[in-house]
């Protein structure tokens, strides 16, 4: 455990040793399943009640729906018009907790555009929405003194509309109103969370995959695993198991035997990325669509569009986009643009799933981001459903649902969440050090533009990574092919934020896949060689990282072309992962 929660490749070996322990005596209070939102989240939840803890998660931290979402931390406008009121106020109250005092280095504001046809009902319809939805976020419980660190809404006339965005199609609408909602980068979102409940004593260990229960009568008492790196077969002992395995959940439920209390289907959401230029404007847009809504979102140097919603019943690891997810983006978005974008104009495609509770709707669109906790066994807690902006209640419900099992084994009384109080890593000194960032670019050598992206990034450890370039000149050079990047980054990956494969740092440490017209290509091999000498590869070990990486990029280009999903998901899967 160190202060920063680093997760190197040593602390993951003692994390497992730790949770093995010696002849299998150690037993955990919770061992949670699952490194995305939902399981970093409980992890954290439950160190912090004072509970031993451990969190293993068979591939990356994020690898899954919480890497690939639409990176917005936001209420949900479409909830509020079907009425459900207490997700929006829950979702603006994490919202604002968030944006001022858990994460204020990683969630931004962000403005939107909602366009509006009719100059009469329509704006007084959805001004009357975003009011009540600036009112929630401002004056609930965990706001304070009525702010929620937001703009209120403002309306807009057409010409008004032409001047914050010139690329916007005016011609078929009278006006729009402006709001604000927040964004974060959902994979760094996760990993901070998971170096938090490491810095407070959790036990985090990625590339473990679970592979059965451990049962004494109808309790589950921990499970079986296997440790992928090491090729060795573990056994973890622990009074309560949280699966929080997102779309996995009924696959994990069949583990236990029987039938599975929760029942999750998996919705695919597409999204491109398209270099900043290409859209004039200072806003993002929303804009409703026959089966959804479409939001255009700033991103950095680039755009952010999407997205779908789809069921998907392929592989779940590896979600395709295909072809025609692809043209149903661009025909929306080009409705509302002066200037169309086509294929050449997009750098980057992303597919994600969401785990929807089962309804009676075959409709995804039409299925709940509320989430459900069930206990079905003695000792096994399971959670599903939510959303990225709620990660915080779906824990704390989730550990409170613990309580009784570890009541019943242990005769302890659980104490109450505190996480709305405790800052994730990287909080601490960021508004301190945002004043300073002249001073820091003075001082390192850096422009004052690295300073700031540093900042974005790590907050108050922008320290750190200043230090590996004061120890180490030749990390303040950016990386070749991903200029945005310096190799300080890759190096602080791999020793603080648990990156163990290029893909580890490509995709979700930084988001060079995404961000780059090749999607990482040509940054491949200069990075795969600070990787190597950091964790020790030989040449072959990292010839085979990138050349998988190569051959993985490649099958995700050809899913693309293709028409129907069954054909996107068979191509996407001619490329097997890397153990």
């Amino acid at each position: 455990m160190t202060r920063t929660g680093a997760l190197s490749p040593q602390s993951r070996d003692l994390a497992i040793g730790t949770m093995v322990g010696a002849a299998g005596e150690t037993e955990l209070d919770v061992l949670v399943v699952g490194g995305g939102v939902t399981g970093a989240g409980v992890a954290l939840d439950a160190v912090t009640r004072g509970l031993s803890t451990g969190l293993v998660e068979q591939r990356d931290l994020a690898s899954g729906t919480s890497s690939r979402s639409s990176k917005l931390v936001h209420g949900g406008l479409r909830y509020l018009e079907m009425l459900d009121f207490e997700l929006v106020r829950e979702a603006l109250q994490e919202r604002g907790l968030l944006l001022n005092t858990l994460a204020p280095h990683l969630v931004r504001p962000v403005p939107f555009l909602y366009p509006l046809t009719n100059p009469v009902w329509e704006r007084a319809y959805i001004g009357a929405g975003l009011a009540l939805y600036d009112g929630m976020a401002a004056f609930g419980p965990l706001s304070g003194l009525g702010n929620s660190g937001l703009p209120r809404h403002r309306h807009l006339t057409r010409r008004g509309v032409a001047r914050i965005a010139p690329d916007f199609n005016t011609d078929a609408i009278t006006g729009a109103i402006q709001y604000y909602d927040a964004q974060v980068d959902d994979a760094r979102l996760v990993m901070t969370i998971a170096r938090t409940a490491a810095s407070h004593g959790a036990h985090i260990a990625t590339r473990v995959q679970v592979t059965g229960f451990l049962r004494e009568g109808e309790r589950v008492v921990g499970v079986r695993a296997r440790d992928l790196e090491h090729d060795q077969d573990l056994v973890i002992r622990a009074k309560t198991v949280v699966n929080a395995a997102g779309v996995w959940t009924d696959d994990i439920q069949a583990m236990v035997g029987g039938r599975g209390a929760l029942h999750v289907k998996a919705s695919k959401g597409i999204h491109l990325v398209v270099p900043r230029d290409r859209i004039r404007s200072e806003s993002g847009f929303i804009v409703r669509t026959e089966k959804s809504v479409l939001f255009v979102i700033p991103w950095g140097r680039h755009w952010i569009i999407g997205t779908t919603d789809t069921p998907w019943t392929y592989d779940l690891a590896h979600p395709a986009a295909s072809k025609t997810d692809i043209e149903y983006v661009l025909e929306h978005v080009n409705a509302i643009l002066r200037e169309p974008l086509d294929l050449e104009d997009v750098e980057g495609v992303y597919a994600g799933l969401r785990p929807l509770l089962t309804g009676e709707s075959d409709q995804t669109a039409g299925l709940s981001r509320e989430h459900t906790v069930v206990t079905p066994l003695p000792g096994l807690v399971l959670i599903a459903g939510g959303k990225l902006t709620t990660y915080r209640v779906m824990a704390k419900d989730a550990v409170d649902a613990a309580a009784h099992s570890l009541g019943t084994t242990t005769n302890m009384t659980l104490r109450d969440s505190i996480t709305d109080k405790v800052r994730l890593v990287g909080a601490e000194g960021f508004e301190t050090r945002s004043n300073q960032r002249v001073l820091l670019a003075r001082r390192s050598g850096l422009h004052v533009a690295r300073i700031d992206h540093l900042l974005g990034r790590h907050g108050g450890l922008i320290d750190d990574v200043l230090d590996l370039i004061q120890e180490r000149r030749p990390l303040a050079l950016p990386l070749e092919g991903a200029e945005d990047y310096l190799a300080a980054e890759v190096v602080y990956a791999v020793h603080n934020e648990g990156a163990r494969h290029l893909d580890d740092v490509l995709e979700r440490r930084t988001r060079i896949s995404m961000e780059t017209f090749d999607r990482g290509v040509r940054a491949a091999p200069g990075v795969a060689k600070i990787m190597a000498e950091e964790l020790g590869w030989d040449d072959r070990r990292a010839k085979e990282e990138v050349d998988h990486y190569l051959r993985r990029i490649e099958a995700e280009r050809r899913s693309q072309l293709q028409v129907t999903d069954e054909e996107a998901d068979r191509a996407r899967l001619e490329v097997e992962d890397l153990v």
